[in-house]
């Protein structure tokens, strides 16, 4: 359908940020209604709601086809409700999924089950992934274990009134008070546990199993709480048409279908009613790669950019698991003015967070909040202070893939690192970065993904910073190409970290003498070359050096070089991350694993790990990424794309950033 336009009446769905990704098929998507007289090729509506009706009035009276939408099966970590953009949509030119009236789109891939050997491979592989991660069509409930039994338990599951699947199932309210009727006659020895949704216990929505909160035999659950926390207690679920029924197909239970869910009727479900149009057996392998593989369609709504069931699984299972972790009450200290503005949003839509001016104290945590202060403005005596005050203590600082700018200059970052126990450049501890490393089990998932994100880095150019600069090298004179790495000398990895090699003109020094044939590139920091902190060589210590490489970008460099010498410097990582040898002359995080060659040793450090095991570590599961835009957390790989798009816009130094340079290098000066 090249060429082709596709129009709605919908406010809803012009609000979807990836609708152009959702729907390839049509060249533009667009708006109709007054003062719109453009031509439409199909007509767009949320499938078969009331809220729908004026787009297939329209589809008729113009005589073109509707397109029917609705959120995909598995939609995103929160509800619409709670801000959070659909992950994937179903798209049905005959019909809707749940409307067993008449054959839908989902219901002819079942019938035709024209699926290959390596696409029910690739089903099972994902089943087993939703599985293990225990995802749901929402995912933002606390996965918590239901107090134990000495009955058997049977679930239930009511809909909220006037849910369209209902009446398109072949259902009404009168089949809710049959099927809770029937799970007490066939079970007459079990705890019949009925899940409400919360909305009707809040009085947002209205239900149709309310009543039975005082029948004896009835439990009502009507709090948040993850499905399979719920399938973990009961053999049997009862539903009329809502989607648990399929999860729990997924889980190994056995399901009552009292309604017509897109589920029923293939051989699965224990059914009370019928569908002549199916009949067929199919397993659930076909039934899974019909409606999440073929019929769902996926997008990364904060790029905006197509994606698969795979990378959204990876997607919402770090928007969940950094929310998990980070879920709670926290008072955030001694935070500078700009990062006041964005603090709160790396704590996740679970926290809640107050600012507190002054010094970070344990008596400044009210019962029952973590106390959160910048890395640099935590001491020894803090440290001690709190754990004798049994006041958890956190720590934030920067990420490894940071920004497209500079932190000094206001730059805001798109990830950051939040540790309980220590942070990552501080060898004199274990960080939450190190425990990962010494104890954490990289399946072969893991790993492959690891791998996959560093060849898009490696591929993109990406680094921390990504600052744009020249990619002239140079001259090659056929000696061995050293890359020496500057730093901020009193940057705390170095204060914290280093050994006998404190300074950019000793990390020089060391390396002449262990290679003095070599051709040494030096390459200052960056803070340094625009004046903001501390670390410019001595007059007598550029004689050590062949060139200086500031204004090289750093991609180039990494590439061009055959070793990198560092003191603590994160290049080092970025340099193992494209295959070049590594010095280290202190102790970062990434040294002491058998990856660098070392001139300093920790104890703690004893395994043995390969380079895709440190990058899931180090950029998959310890930092915190966040999408600008919304404010929400994202994962590793959605923060490249982002990071790419804005390096690819090559806008240059803003008059803001210009303006503040010149400012603090006047009135604040090197530090």
């Amino acid at each position: 359908m090249e060429g082709s336009i596709a129009g709605y009446l919908s406010c809803g769905i012009g609000r979807l940020t990836a609708l152009t990704a959702f729907l390839p098929e049509f060249s533009r998507v667009q708006a109709l209604g007054p003062g719109r007289t453009t031509a439409a090729n199909a007509v767009l509506g949320w499938g078969s709601k009331p809220t729908a009706r004026r787009a297939q009035r329209l589809a008729r009276r113009r005589g073109l086809p509707y397109v029917a939408l609705e959120d995909g099966f598995l939609r995103s970590l929160g509800l619409g409700a709670m801000g959070y953009q659909p992950h994937s949509l179903v798209v049905d030119r005959r019909g809707i999924y749940y409307d067993a009236s008449r054959a839908s789109d989902l219901e002819c891939l079942i019938i035709e089950a024209g699926f290959s050997a390596d696409e029910l491979a690739r089903a099972r592989q994902a089943m087993a992934r939703i599985a293990r991660h225990r995802l749901s069509k929402y995912n933002h409930a606390p996965d918590r274990p239901l107090p134990p039994s000495d009955r058997p338990r049977v679930l239930v599951v009511d809909q909220t009134l006037g849910d369209a699947s209902i009446h398109h199932g072949g259902a009404d309210a009168t089949t809710f008070a049959s099927m809770v009727q029937a799970a007490l006659d066939e079970h007459p020895d079990a705890e019949i546990l009925v899940k409400v949704h919360p909305d009707v216990i809040a009085g947002k929505k209205r239900g149709h199993l309310l009543a039975y909160a005082h029948h004896p035999r009835c439990r009502l659950i009507a709090e948040d709480v993850n499905p399979w926390a719920l399938f973990d207690a009961v053999e049997t679920v009862h539903v009329v048409t809502s989607q648990l029924g399929f999860e729990a197909l997924l889980a190994g239970r056995r399901v009552v279908c009292h309604g017509l869910p897109f589920f029923a009727g293939w051989g699965l479900t224990e059914d009370r009613q019928a569908c002549l149009r199916r009949g067929m057996p199919r397993s659930l392998d076909q039934l899974f790669a019909a409606a999440y593989l073929r019929y769902s369609r996926y997008a990364n709504p904060y790029t905006g950019e197509a994606s698969t069931l795979e990378a959204t699984i990876d997607l919402i299972v770090d928007q969940r698991r950094q929310q998990e972790r980070l879920a709670g009450d926290w008072v955030a200290c001694d935070f500078s003015r700009w990062k006041r503005g964005f603090v709160a949003d790396f704590l996740g839509q679970g926290s809640r967070c107050r600012q507190q001016r002054g010094p970070a104290a344990p008596g400044r945590a009210r019962p029952g909040e973590r106390l959160l202060a910048w890395s640099t403005g935590v001491d020894d005596d803090l440290h001690s202070a709190c754990q004798r005050e049994g006041v958890p203590l956190w720590r934030m600082e920067d990420g490894f893939i940071r920004s497209v700018g500079l932190g000094v200059d206001l730059t805001r970052p798109l990830s950051l690192v939040l540790d309980r126990h220590g942070i990552y450049y501080d060898p004199a501890r274990p960080s939450d970065l190190e425990r990962l490393l010494e104890q954490e089990e990289f399946d072969a998932e893991l790993l492959g993904r690891a791998a996959a994100l560093r060849q898009r880095l490696v591929r993109l150019g990406l680094s921390k910073y990504n600052l744009t600069g020249t990619r002239t090298l140079p001259p090659t004179d056929g000696r061995a190409r050293l890359l020496v790495i500057g730093q901020v000398e009193t940057d705390a990895s170095i204060a914290r970290g280093a050994g006998e090699v404190r300074t950019n003109a000793a990390l020089l020094a060391a390396v002449r003498r262990a290679h003095p044939d070599a051709c040494l590139l030096y390459r200052p920091h960056p803070d340094v070359i625009t004046g903001a902190r501390q670390g410019a060589l001595p007059p007598e210590a550029r004689a050590l050096h062949d060139h200086e490489v500031g204004d090289v970008d750093i991609a180039t460099l990494l590439e061009a070089v055959d070793e990198v010498h560092t003191i603590s410097s994160l290049t080092g990582f970025e340099a193992l991350l494209r295959g070049r040898l590594v010095t280290t002359y202190g102790l970062p995080f990434y040294a002491g694993w058998g990856l660098t060659r070392d001139h300093q040793a920790c104890p703690r450090r004893r395994r043995q790990l390969c380079l895709d095991a440190l990058v899931a570590a180090t950029l998959i599961l310890y930092p915190v990424y966040v999408d600008p835009r919304t404010r929400q957390l994202c994962n590793a790989e959605t923060a490249v794309a982002l990071l790419e798009r804005e390096r690819g816009r090559g806008l240059p130094l803003g008059w803001k950033t210009r303006l503040y340079r010149a400012y603090r290098n006047a009135f604040i000066g090197r530090h």
